[in-house]
């Protein structure tokens, strides 16, 4: 595992991601487009999904660098234990939101049959539940945003690691990222809008601008480390 990085706050350049990710998508998209359809076949396996999209980062990178890639890479297992974990807690997270909706939900059910005008009282707690429900959701998908980059690059493969180091990393950028991933998703979404085809343009977009900015987010934060081996070499 490699842990010798320096986790601190990343300058976030958004606008350059996608530019680059579109300059990366146009150098080789026939491979990418491949690469990504076995992406989608792993996602199919249980459990296998946030590996293949980890494996298909990696995929980015040695292409981006000029490397010889195959996609059939994807299909590599040896990060499988941390993205399976990792898993695991989204779907821990799941079901601890549906606990109060277990238990309040059939009295809730039981109050309105004999009050016909409880339907609001419903509505009062279900909104605001979802509400803050979503925000929390999103808070942290965007404070874990360069989980995949530390597990597949930086070979972390303890959660709890990737989670500490991602929270530095992210600080004062929660903003710049989710208008990132909000513009991503929206690209996305219009490739679905154009008859589905327009979906093997737009999502590969999605994942060329994420690598780049997992790239330019792993070379800040080994900044520390060139220098600091620099310094010993010149003792």
């Amino acid at each position: 595992m490699n842990v010798n990085f320096n986790a601190k706050p990343i300058n976030f350049k958004m606008s350059e991601y996608m530019s680059k990710g579109f300059e990366l998508l146009k150098k080789d998209f026939g491979n990418i487009l491949v690469a990504l359809l076995c992406c989608i076949v792993m996602s199919i396996i249980p459990f296998c999904g946030l590996l293949g999209v980890g494996n298909f980062y990696k995929y980015l990178r040695k292409v981006n660098k000029g490397q010889l890639a195959s996609p059939g890479e994807i299909f590599n297992f040896d990060n499988f234990t941390p993205y399976f974990i990792l898993q695991l807690i989204m779907i821990g997270g799941f079901l601890v939101f549906y606990i109060p909706m277990i238990i309040f939900f059939p009295a809730i059910l039981m109050f309105q049959g004999d009050h016909s005008d409880a339907a609001p009282l419903s509505m009062l707690f279900f909104i605001p539940y979802f509400i803050v429900f979503y925000v929390v959701i999103v808070y942290f998908l965007l404070k874990g945003f360069y989980i995949p980059a530390l597990i597949s690059f930086k070979g972390i493969t303890d959660i709890k690691t990737a989670w500490n180091a991602s929270r530095v990393m992210t600080k004062n950028n929660l903003l710049s990222i989710f208008l990132f991933s909000f513009v991503l998703g929206i690209l996305s979404q219009l490739g679905i809008i154009l008859c589905g085809i327009g979906i093997f343009l737009t999502m590969p977009f999605l994942y060329t601008s994420k690598y780049f900015a997992f790239e330019h987010a792993m070379q800040q934060i080994e900044y520390d480390e060139i220098t600091e081996i620099g310094i010993q070499e010149k003792y």
